[in-house]
């Protein structure tokens, strides 16, 4: 009897610290206004875990289908009002931090970190060859795709190049070893989310029947 008691609190206990680690891991993705895939979700926080238990470095991702600015506001005011957005953000970040935003309306995508990170990281690069490509498409039936591709595309290549910097390898590594959709793993990737956005597509189109 005693060990069938030691056994549950063994199982309740295990179960307590898998939610506690699940729930510490989603502190990674800030907002995503259900534009992620959850398969894409696992792997970002798969990534960040890793990253801030070897490097110490929190990776965000903050990512809003709208930031609610208006379609009339002019591209000055737009930009301060993101930046007012962005600050009020980072303000609440653990440091050092790494921080990915895209906001879908507004077409802004933006990468900003921690002073101590600014040796290390290329903001141009990392948008330019792992995130923008993957977004620019005007076809809004695969922005649900895009979005997920993208910053996870984003995501894994700061954290390639976070670990680089000191000579550690990541075991939760997509590769590096080309730009955007380099590697069978991501073009699998990539698969698996368009796939779940058509099955998704048709069963809501054939409930609607």
């Amino acid at each position: 009897m005693k060990r069938f008691n030691f056994f549950k609190v063994g199982v309740i206990y295990s179960l307590l610290l898998f939610l506690c680690s699940n729930l510490q891991a989603q502190d990674f993705i800030l907002n995503d206004d259900k534009l992620i895939d959850d398969r894409a979700k696992i792997k970002i926080n798969e990534i960040g875990a890793e990253v801030k238990s070897k490097l110490g470095v929190n990776i965000y991702v903050y990512a809003k289908s709208t930031l609610g600015l208006g379609e009339n506001i002019n591209t000055k005011d737009k930009i301060e009002a993101i930046k007012v957005i962005e600050n009020e953000i980072v303000n609440t970040l653990n440091k050092p931090y790494v921080l990915l935003t895209i906001a879908v309306e507004e077409t802004h995508v933006n990468l900003l970190f921690s002073e101590e990170l600014k040796n290390t990281l290329d903001k141009n690069d990392i948008l330019n060859g792992y995130v923008v490509p993957l977004l620019a498409s005007k076809d809004k039936n695969t922005l649900y795709a895009k979005v997920s591709a993208a910053t996870l595309n984003g995501y894994a290549a700061v954290g390639d190049i976070l670990a680089d910097s000191k000579n550690i390898k990541l075991e939760s590594s997509i590769g590096n070893s080309g730009k955007v959709s380099s590697t069978i793993w991501r073009v699998t990737m990539y698969t698996l989310i368009v796939l779940g956005l058509l099955a998704y597509t048709y069963a809501i189109l054939k409930r609607r029947k």
